[in-house]
């Protein structure tokens, strides 16, 4: 009889243990069915944010941190486009006597490796490299104008612009130089804590007109592919007014 009982127990249990079966939630499946179709449906609206190593600001460089350069010890035999560019970015060195006509694009790389940073400035290509430059920059003159997400904003013209600008090359951009520079790092107490840090630049320039007429034809090409709002259209147009102030 104890025994009958015992298994009768068990039986019970097991059958607690069993997961219920429940009903479909009619909400969420009316839900994952949207979901579903707005991903098989159509294309997805990315921003692209492509680079954000380039994007984001980079680690200041100062003077007096340099204790070595391809020309000698300290900062003191520095060409003047990297000062400018240690000063105040592209845009100072854009503003020299020299580079007036110019923009002016300053590739970095930087490392505890001499070798490695060698050789990617011996295998810079202006032709196969120098476009991802420009399409940085391009892609944060998008951003910075944009008052919202640019996503929002311009819709599927700034998507299409940014592609666009990492696949056209960029004709008449020339090599004016490279150089490298050795620097230390100092701790908050002011302690030297890190000493095999170089930074590799490549300075690359274009002639302004001919970049001009080049983004300007991307834009009117991107511009008539894509269907805007009304608000959207508002927002293109006014940048197509503006795009180089601030470039």
């Amino acid at each position: 009889m104890m025994m009958m009982m015992t298994k009768k127990k068990k039986k019970t249990i097991l059958q607690n243990r069993q997961p219920k079966k429940r009903g479909i939630n009619p909400l969420k499946f009316l839900f994952c069915a949207i979901f579903i179709i707005s991903c098989t449906g159509q294309p997805r609206n990315i921003i692209l944010l492509s680079d954000l190593e380039e994007t984001a600001p980079q680690r200041l460089i100062e003077l007096e941190n340099i204790i070595q350069s391809r020309d000698g010890t300290g900062s003191a035999s520095l060409p003047d486009w990297l000062l400018a560019y240690i000063n105040g970015g592209n845009k100072e060195v854009e503003s020299l006597d020299a580079y007036t006509d110019k923009f002016c694009f300053i590739g970095r790389n930087e490392g505890n490796n001499f070798d490695v940073l060698s050789k990617w400035i011996e295998n810079y290509s202006v032709t196969r490299d120098f476009t991802r430059l420009a399409a940085v920059r391009i892609e944060q003159r998008l951003l910075s104008t944009a008052a919202m997400n640019p996503d929002d904003e311009y819709g599927y013209f700034y998507e299409r612009l940014v592609k666009m600008a990492f696949d056209t090359e960029f004709s008449n951009a020339h090599m004016e130089d490279t150089y490298w520079i050795r620097t230390i790092q100092r701790d908050q107490s002011g302690i030297d804590v890190f000493f095999d840090n170089y930074e590799f630049f490549v300075f690359v320039s274009i002639d302004r007109i001919s970049m001009q007429a080049i983004i300007n034809n991307m834009i009117a090409e991107v511009y008539s592919s894509v269907t805007p709002t009304r608000i959207q259209n508002n927002a293109i147009n006014r940048l197509r007014q503006t795009f180089f102030e601030g470039f």
